[in-house]
């Protein structure tokens, strides 16, 4: 997000420094499913959510987790959550995602070229699996969504899905190829390049762990933490942190109604070379596993916990046992699972616009799943509201000033 961000900045003509703890693309960017789909419009909080409710809050599938105790201290953030899906609200994010989506996509093909990483894109699509007619039928709002909003999908019936996809095991009894849609093999190397570009076109990069903000006469201040490189100074000043944030806006002020959805991931390689060619979600597992240029990659559901809580990778494990029953995995290749951390906002939108009472300062955050895929579109729409200060009625749905 702060990369695609920068960049459109810098196009735009403004002298823009990108600030990092780390280099570019290796936080949340890292582990991802690598998919850029016109199918992410479904937010998680869509009124099919309530019917699963009782089976979820068991606390034991391998689509959704919860500590009890994170739970517990965000009831007044589960509880909008949960009201946010019901029809009318659903409807809303459903429309808006899909504009920041269809706006994205052509935005990342420029880009991919532009940086010279064209070469890690498929244009394949991906898969929904269904293991089961409940199964299937269980996704009819979906689909019901995806023909509306003329997301192009094709069904598959298991002859059909073994033809594109031969290393499946014939365990499902449908799948809905999203079509129209694409997958990278490397998001981090795609971040990357992204950066490289921004250097390239004369972007300043400054390593620093932020650790408050204030504002300061008519610009802003970043404040590194102890022993990370002093401080930043600028005029106006994008907050692209993703899950951190929330923690960096409390030091101005702003208390964001934020929650994590913590996901892990793995990679494999396939049992006497075994693969496939997208990313394929087992709807009744719990899992994506896309095929990666470091091997296969297991990406796990949602892990409702604190930002910073330890790993409990149970939830891999689980996901695991799954996928075996659907693809021959191999060994794994990483010494450990990997973390992430995806920031939820209430609604399921992001908020993309100038923080309420605090001038200068911007907002690009909250982008749940789907982050790697709209972060281009939301640079986008950000560069049009700080640079030709207009256009504001267009991205309502986006404004910060919903939550702050």
């Amino acid at each position: 997000m702060g990369v695609c961000c920068a960049l459109e900045l810098q196009r735009r003509g403004l002298s823009v420094t990108l600030v990092d703890r780390q280099e570019p693309g290796l936080e949340t960017s890292l582990g991802n499913a690598g998919v850029i789909a016109r199918s992410s419009l479904m937010p998680f909080n869509h009124p099919g959510l309530w019917p699963q409710l009782p089976r979820l809050l068991k606390n034991d599938t391998v689509q959704f987790r919860y500590k009890l105790s994170y739970l517990a201290r965000n009831l007044g953030w589960a509880a909008r959550f949960l009201l946010n899906a019901r029809p009318a609200v659903f409807r809303q994010t459903v429309e808006a995602l899909d504009g920041l989506i269809r706006l994205s996509a052509p935005e990342h093909l420029r880009l991919l070229n532009e940086s010279g990483a064209a070469h890690r894109l498929r244009d394949t699509g991906w898969v929904f699996l269904y293991r089961s007619e409940q199964g299937w039928n269980s996704g009819e709002l979906s689909r019901k969504t995806f023909a509306q909003y003329q997301v192009p999908t094709q069904v598959l019936q298991p002859a059909e899905l073994a033809e594109i996809e031969p290393a499946l095991a014939p365990i499902f009894h449908r799948a809905l190829w999203i079509q129209g849609s694409y997958s990278v093999d490397d998001p981090h190397e795609v971040v990357a390049a992204y950066a490289a570009l921004f250097r390239r076109s004369g972007g300043a990069f400054q390593r620093l762990t932020a650790s408050a903000i204030r504002r300061e006469g008519q610009g802003w201040i970043v404040q590194g933490a102890q022993g990370s490189g002093g401080s930043v100074a600028a005029d106006r000043l994008v907050v692209a942190l993703g899950p951190w944030s929330k923690g960096l806006l409390k030091t101005a002020g702003i208390d964001l109604p934020m929650a994590f959805e913590r996901g892990y991931h793995m990679h494999y390689s396939g049992a006497d070379g075994a693969s496939l060619t997208r990313p394929v979600y087992d709807t009744g597992g719990g899992y994506v596993l896309s095929p990666m240029a470091r091997g296969l990659r297991l990406t796990t559901g949602v892990e409702l916990d604190a930002c910073e809580a330890p790993a409990r990778p149970l939830q891999l494990d689980l996901a695991e046992a799954r996928a075996r029953e659907a693809f021959p995995l191999d060994r794994r290749l990483d010494a450990e699972a990997w973390l992430g951390r995806r920031p939820t906002l209430p609604d399921s939108r992001p908020m993309i616009g100038e923080a309420p009472r605090h001038p200068g300062l911007w907002l690009a955050l909250g982008h749940q799943h789907i982050g790697f895929s709209t972060a281009p579109g939301t640079a986008r729409i950000l560069g049009e509201l700080m640079c030709d200060g207009g256009a504001a009625s267009r991205h309502e749905a986006f404004r910060p000033g919903r939550f702050i």
